[in-house]
């Protein structure tokens, strides 16, 4: 058998194929490369002595690397009048968010489990109400929220930043689920019902072990909206509570001694590297979850 020769129209179609292509790939690497030159100054710069960086170039590598500065930022920063490092702020974030996330994603679920198979009078205005506070923006709520954790004898304390954060998020976890939960057929709710399943039951063993796109997507955006928060986190804890974004703020705007620009670069890896390492490692379930309920709903 042998091959058909290609015409000139299909080479030139092939040709041009090719090069669009290339000049594509170029375009989106020197994308990346404009995107990715902060992160690449600020981790360079982290890795020099403060003589470098004062006579050296913005965006040369290290000529010596130097870890003295993330040391430094870790354990030994001045946040005020104590220079304890974003070590003890690290960990309080820790706190807030790991429960933060749990909570507020298994309250999302059920309520949209509840608005999603389960349709009551009223449903759809709660979910209504409940959509509008998603864009209710964090000011409006500092005073209410401020007199609330004061009435409950919370403020200032690491559960009263978990309960605002809950608060918050319960829009955004309940939108999440209520429109990856419209697309499941109602015919497996009704069946379990005929089989004697309850309200819990039918939850445990059929809507959540087929939420698991869904719920990757809740958790990394509730995670990066708790962990990078700053005007809660400001406004309702206080020494020894407060998360490692006001620390950041603290290191980097202290005025006492040496400004030391390698451990403020160093301090702001340091609070964004969680963040960092939840989207390399489930970034692209997190697309994939935003998707899966998009068919209906």
């Amino acid at each position: 058998m042998t091959d058909v020769p290609m015409s000139p129209s299909q080479g030139q179609s092939r040709t041009g194929k090719i090069i669009l292509r290339w000049v594509l790939y170029i375009a989106l690497g020197l994308f990346a490369l404009f995107y990715l030159m902060p992160l690449f100054v600020m981790v360079t710069t982290s890795l020099k002595s403060l003589d470098e960086i004062r006579t050296g170039d913005l965006i040369a590598l290290p000529r010596a690397v130097t870890f003295d500065a993330w040391r430094t930022a870790w354990s030994g920063a001045c946040t005020g009048v104590q220079c304890e490092g974003m070590q003890p702020y690290f960990w309080n974030s820790m706190l807030i968010a790991i429960p933060g996330v749990a909570i507020s994603t298994l309250l999302g679920a059920m309520n949209g489990y509840v608005i999603a198979q389960w349709r009551f009078r009223g449903s759809n205005i709660i979910f209504s109400l409940m959509l509008f506070g998603c864009f209710i923006p964090f000011q409006v709520v500092l005073l209410p929220m401020a007199r609330t954790l004061g009435l409950m004898g919370i403020a200032g304390t690491i559960p009263g930043l978990i309960f605002v954060h809950v608060i918050y998020g319960i829009g955004f976890t309940t939108l999440f689920f209520r429109n990856y939960y419209v697309s499941i057929p109602s015919e497996l709710t009704k069946a379990a019902k005929v089989d004697g399943a309850g309200f819990f039951r039918i939850f445990w063993s059929i809507f959540l072990p087929l939420s698991l796109p869904i719920i990757v997507v809740t958790v990394i955006w509730q995670f990066t909206q708790i962990w990078n928060d700053f005007l809660f986190g400001v406004s309702f804890s206080q020494a020894g509570t407060q998360p490692v974004t006001v620390a950041l703020n603290n290191i980097v705007n202290s005025t006492t001694g040496v400004k030391e620009y390698n451990v403020d670069m160093a301090a702001a890896i340091i609070a964004a590297l969680p963040t960092l390492f939840v989207y390399v490692v489930a970034g692209k379930y997190f697309i994939r979850g935003l998707t899966a309920g998009s068919v209906k709903g």
